[in-house]
């Protein structure tokens, strides 16, 4: 297979002409699951071309054959108030396209289609869809409209009226064998690669249109800018998260040290007390030579305890140090990385 340009930087820089429809026709036709005729490509703030852009994010924004509107956005790095903002956007795009005066009955609907390719709640699927539905509390029945509200909305149900969302974790597609045009294009979204035999819609154009050997050496440089940018963004990203798990670690190991310590002289305490008393009360001996007999022994046993209690955490800290350490290699961080994080010797860490 050859390779093809990164769809979300041809969205922004390239498939902007009519011609160029059929591409998005084909890729929002696979998610939704119906055929979608493109008439419009509405303008859409992220899309500017310009030097400033913000690389990490994509909006694409069309209008279909029956008026309603499409958004697909293309985000690459974690927000943590994503679900948020989606809906945001949607809000957004209905009242950006209601002139005053208008009419109720001119909302258009909104499909909102987010391609993320970063982790989103929890799940096993790669594509997830949602939309408002108005069913009955007590009767578990689905609100439908009358043959008045049909004839006059010109709408076949709710459904119509109300957005659509759809949630893509390329990240989560993990198929070889391909059995779908929805499958076919998640393989390119994820590896910029497309079987030469496609008869997915879209892709057979997006073949010919993104291959890399058809770019200008304007439109390279521009395109090795945008992945060089990618790239960092990516790995600031993955680092922040790293230093996170591994300050969470540390913190964790130091509560329980200090938790650790709190409940060894609380026990020894109460256990020196209590055989001290026994044994003190069992010989009977002068008050004075009892009180300091279980004093003594008191302060020893908790001494002891003490003292054990530390050397048993000093190993068990170490060994959770050579795991951390473990760990952190196995993913692929350098010797020098992980004495940093864990003062652990180069010579210990090259002998795990």
């Amino acid at each position: 297979m050859g390779r093809y340009i990164r769809f979300d930087w041809a969205a922004k820089h390239i498939l902007r002409d009519k011609a160029d429809f059929v591409v998005f026709e084909g890729l929002i036709s696979a998610l939704v699951g119906e055929q979608m005729t493109i008439i419009e490509m509405l303008e859409s703030e992220s899309n500017k071309n310009t030097r400033d852009d913000k690389y990490n994010r994509v909006d694409i924004k069309a209008k279909n054959a029956k008026g309603d509107i499409i958004l697909v956005e293309i985000q690459q790095t974690r927000e943590l108030d994503y679900l948020q903002r989606m809906l945001y956007g949607v809000a957004k795009t209905i009242t950006e396209h209601m002139g005053t005066g208008m009419p109720y009955n001119e909302v258009k609907k909104v499909y909102s289609i987010n391609i993320i390719y970063f982790d989103i709640g929890e799940g096993e699927d790669y594509l997830y869809r949602g939309q408002v539905e108005l069913r009955g509390v007590h009767k578990g029945d689905m609100l439908e409209l009358t043959t008045h509200e049909l004839d006059d909305l010109n709408i076949r149900s709710p459904k119509d009226v109300f957005p659509e969302y759809f949630i893509i974790r390329v990240n989560s597609f993990n198929k070889e064998k391909l059995e779908s045009y929805q499958e076919e294009w998640m393989d390119y979204l994820k590896n910029e690669r497309i079987n030469p035999d496609t008869t997915a819609p879209g892709l057979r154009e997006a073949k010919q249109r993104l291959d890399m050997l058809a770019m200008t050496d304007q439109e390279r440089r521009e395109y090795e800018y945008y992945m060089d940018t990618l790239v960092r963004d990516t790995d600031v990203e993955r680092t922040k998260i790293l230093e996170a798990e591994i300050a969470g670690r540390k913190k964790g190991l130091e509560e329980g040290r200090a938790e650790g310590r709190a409940e060894g002289r609380a026990e020894g305490r109460a256990e020196g007390r209590a055989e001290g008393r026994a044994e003190g009360r069992a010989e009977g001996r002068a008050e004075g030579r009892a009180e300091g007999r279980a004093e003594g022994r008191a302060e020893g046993r908790a001494e002891g305890r003490a003292e054990g209690r530390a050397e048993g955490k000093a190993e068990g800290r170490e060994e959770r140090t050579l795991e951390i350490a473990r760990r952190m290699k196995s993913k692929g961080s350098t010797a020098e990385e992980i004495a940093f994080l864990t003062d652990l010797s180069i010579s210990e860490i090259d002998a795990l």
